[in-house]
């Protein structure tokens, strides 16, 4: 554990569970007691007076035993990485953030999290155009040399991460759970791809089950990691609208996509937007605004930017056109060209083939962003 001693490490772990410790109250205790052994069978009244809660310091004063040999047992068998604020490597963006987390449950390259990093965010059930401009933006990023950090949560935050991977970049996934309990458990293979390409990250112990109110305290670290947010859809009321505040408290830069205005997934954005949100076209509007040095070179090389596909023909544009965004029937298409509906159905096929266009239910399609 880097140099960490035994007696250090078991303090660690017990923090990892204090209630209402903060990276900040850490460090004050850290000031006066460097190897935290203030920590130790300490009175409560006196941990309160180093700034403690009086919850922290009752947990400090007569922690559960059973539980941090438990903790620590696991933490030898998995391999996982314990890091504590007052460490080094302890990421300094999170670390100036407001109530960042003691301690860090790290699987994978700890070295990972004090990359420049871009959170991205979004629906859980996003259109088919959505989760395509997640991916392919998260690649464009990551390809630019920026770390993608999400919640490893289904839709957007899946496509964020695995465009991450399929370009060769570095993602971060941060749990509501324990390192132990990956949730949702569909994505425990995408975890073990992100922990060898990246790192997943948890401020919770081992055990700790997905619970409602755990995201909001999982999406503080995100929007803490990273130097904006990037939010892809999102309804009114969805959770990464909680990750776009929080990177906005922390003084961190919020972008929006925008979309259709049919769209019901489009109007979490477009409230971000109305609000101060930077408006998001394409990756450069994000790195025109961030203030990171990155691989500038790279932004040039083959593969980089999104390629062209083959020209299409002039039904074929026509087609296209009038699709628009926003998702439609076949009836709709035939009333708005005039084409046959065998045409059409032809024509839809090739396009979903060569990526132009998304299928959704009802018999229903879509052109996907970019196309």
């Amino acid at each position: 554990m880097h140099g960490c001693t035994d007696a250090l490490r078991r303090r660690l772990v017990v923090a990892a569970r204090a209630p209402g410790l903060t990276a900040q109250r850490l460090a004050a205790v850290a000031a006066v007691s460097p190897d935290l052994s203030l920590l130790d069978g300490a009175r409560v009244e006196s941990l309160a007076a180093a700034g403690l809660t009086i919850g922290a310091a009752r947990w400090f004063a007569a922690p559960d035993e059973t539980l941090v040999a438990a903790d620590l047992r696991w933490l030898e068998s998995s391999g996982v990485t314990l890091l504590a604020s007052t460490d080094a490597r302890y990421p300094e963006l999170l670390r100036q953030s407001p109530d960042a987390p003691p301690v860090l449950y790290v699987r994978g390259d700890v070295g990972t999290l004090a990359e420049p990093q871009l959170a991205m965010v979004g629906s859980r059930n996003p259109t088919a155009g959505g989760k395509a401009t997640a991916r392919e933006f998260a690649a464009w990023f990551a390809r630019a040399g920026l770390t993608i950090t999400s919640g490893l949560a289904l839709g957007i935050d899946a496509a964020c991460h695995e465009g991450a991977l399929g370009a060769g970049g570095l993602t971060i996934a941060v749990l509501g759970c324990g390192l132990d309990v990956v949730y949702p458990a569909v994505h425990a293979a995408l975890a073990e791809r992100i922990a060898a390409q990246g790192a997943v990250v948890s401020e919770f112990p081992p055990g700790t089950p997905a619970r409602a109110a755990h995201f909001p305290q999982r999406n503080r670290i995100i929007a803490g990691l990273s130097s904006g947010t990037l939010v892809v859809e999102a309804a009114c009321r969805s959770g990464s609208l909680i990750t776009a505040r929080l990177a906005g408290v922390a003084g961190r830069e919020v972008f929006a996509v925008s979309s259709s205005i049919h769209n019901p997934l489009a109007r979490g954005c477009h409230e971000l937007i109305r609000q101060g949100a930077k408006l998001v076209e394409s990756p450069e509007d994000v790195l025109a605004e961030l203030k990171i040095s990155l691989a500038d070179q790279l932004l040039g090389s083959p593969g980089a930017r999104p390629q062209k596909g083959p020209v299409l023909d002039k039904a074929y544009k026509i087609l296209l056109d009038a699709l628009a965004f926003e998702p439609a029937s076949v009836d709709s298409l035939i009333e708005r060209t005039g084409m046959t509906s065998e045409s059409i159905a032809s024509m839809l096929l090739v396009l979903e083939l060569d990526g132009h266009v998304a299928p959704h239910p009802g018999g229903r399609f879509s052109r996907l962003a970019g196309k």
